[in-house]
């Protein structure tokens, strides 16, 4: 078994919302590609996220209730987008530390 740090991050959660991982050397197996689809779906939902609720914000009879309809899709996006970055990371360090 691989260490921790090792691992890949997946960009979804278990049933129990920790967080799954993947051991594998093989970027181009079937859960990496996987993996890879669905962390870019992620960031260009957030992309697209983002021009929504700047034309949210830039209107000024948005309503409280959408604001916080927005606060929380914000919220989810971001976190994705984060799993990802940290998932990536990850991934570099350990790429990187390979080529020494």
């Amino acid at each position: 078994m691989k260490a921790r740090n090792e691992l890949r991050l997946l960009p979804w959660s278990g049933p129990d919302g920790k967080p799954c991982y993947l051991s594998t050397d093989d970027s181009d197996g079937y859960m990496s590609r996987l993996a890879d689809n669905l962390e870019a779906v992620q960031l260009g939902m957030a992309a697209e996220l983002l021009n929504q609720a700047q034309e949210l914000l830039d209107d000024g009879d948005t309503e409280t209730e959408e604001l916080r309809l927005l606060a929380m899709t914000v919220t989810g996006a971001l976190r994705d987008a984060l799993r990802v970055a940290t998932s990536r990371g990850r991934r570099l360090v350990t790429s990187e530390s390979d080529c020494s």
